[in-house]
């Protein structure tokens, strides 16, 4: 496992929160001299997204997550986001919480899937950080936050080799890879079975730097070609014309990581049939994972340092629902297996020693350890760890 993986993981699906968040808000917008109190308007738009981004790229947050670790479970990790989408009026309940998590999480599961070449992963990342900050181009304090967190991506990751981009990119697949929920825009594009599983594609460009596949040619000892054999394929390849940009400005090339709400359409999340016989299995005994005090330690540790502004009790908190309508939204709530479901946790984190001890006692009631079977191979046991993490 990669102990460089958790800022990709992170600003990857910050971006794709931000991304949903931006959607589902201009389309419940309303004019401001129409707007009732309760009512979202524009502006109200632009301080939540100014808000959230904000506390995303806060400094001393982005210096504690470059430190090298390894990645910790998932109903931690969603913790922290559960605190990013609250940084501000908004407000989501718990079925619109799971449903912005499972879209975000689908969708870069997904772009690392069809990344080229395991670098490309940071240019995914750069695609993100490019459209956040179009969120905020009209506020250059927040636009420096996020040009630094750029610099930092470039001196962190620009020295790395291939085999540990190839390292990061198997960790981010190990912490996706039971997870196979259905989005709607991904099954009427076709790039999703109904199972939840992707369709990946056997034509397009190749990665940079190699041939289109075609061609056998071989070699003597001494390094002279020697003959030549062609043989059809499937796909349909091509060469790229040009490697994406690695600086701070420039033209990326991938289209990976670019924001797929930007033309309205219904997004829906359905839970595959593989996912709902999972969710019906009895709950197993949670096996204690010896490095959850740990993990908890290092998330009170992230969360200490997020200064998020809470809003004062006389000024309006605005509800945002990620579905159509209340009714199908209690209905979600209603019908999601516990197993697949997360609570939303109200954290008031400061650096005190005593709040943040606190605070690590309350994560570490949450199933931060996946129960795994034993295994007899100490590679099987090291995936299962990994996986668990």
């Amino acid at each position: 496992m990669s102990a460089r993986t958790l800022p990709l993981l992170f600003l990857n699906l910050g971006g794709e929160m931000l991304y949903i968040l931006d959607q589902r808000l201009r389309a419940q917008s309303i004019p401001g001299e129409k707007a009732r109190k309760d009512e979202w308007t524009d502006v109200d738009r632009k301080r939540v997204m100014n808000d959230i981004i904000t506390t995303m790229f806060n400094k001393k947050f982005m210096e504690e997550l470059f430190k090298p670790q390894e990645l910790y479970s998932k109903k931690a990790l969603r913790t922290v986001y559960d605190r990013l989408a609250h940084a501000s009026i908004m407000r989501l309940n718990q079925a619109s919480m799971d449903k912005l998590y499972d879209l975000m999480t689908m969708a870069f599961k997904y772009q690392v899937l069809l990344c080229p070449r395991p670098k490309d992963i940071l240019l995914v990342t750069f695609n993100h950080l490019d459209t956040i900050k179009d969120f905020i181009s009209d506020s250059p304090g927040i636009l420096n936050q996020v040009d630094e967190t750029l610099r930092q991506l470039i001196e962190t990751y620009s020295c790395l080799s291939a085999g540990e981009f190839q390292l990061i990119r198997q960790t981010l697949l190990l912490f996706f890879q039971d997870m196979h929920i259905r989005v709607s825009i991904f099954l009427k594009d076709k790039v999703q079975n109904s199972n939840g599983r992707f369709v990946l594609p056997i034509s397009g460009p190749v990665p940079w730097g190699t041939e289109v596949p075609g061609l056998i040619r071989v070699f003597n000892h001494n390094g002279d070609e020697v003959k030549r054999t062609e043989f059809t394929t499937d796909g349909n390849y091509v060469t790229p014309q040009r490697e994406g940009s690695f600086d701070l400005y420039g033209d990326r090339v991938l289209k990976l990581g670019t924001n797929m709400y930007s033309v309205s359409r219904p997004v829906e999340t359905h839970m595959s049939g593989s996912s709902k016989n999972l969710a019906s299995h009895a709950k197993e005994n949670v096996v204690p994972n010896p490095l959850a005090k740990e993990e908890m330690n290092f998330l009170a540790r992230l969360l200490g340092v997020l200064d998020v502004k809470t809003p004062g009790g006389s000024e309006t908190r605005f509800r945002l629902n990620l579905f159509t309508t209340d009714e199908e939204e209690e209905h979600a709530a209603l019908t999601r297996p516990e197993e697949l479901s997360y609570k939303v946790i109200n954290i008031e984190a400061t650096q005190e020693p005593g709040r943040r001890a606190e605070l690590s006692r309350i994560l570490g009631e949450l199933e931060v350890a996946e129960p795994r079977p034993a295994s007899s191979g100490k590679g099987e046991d090291l995936l299962a760890l990994m996986d668990g993490l």
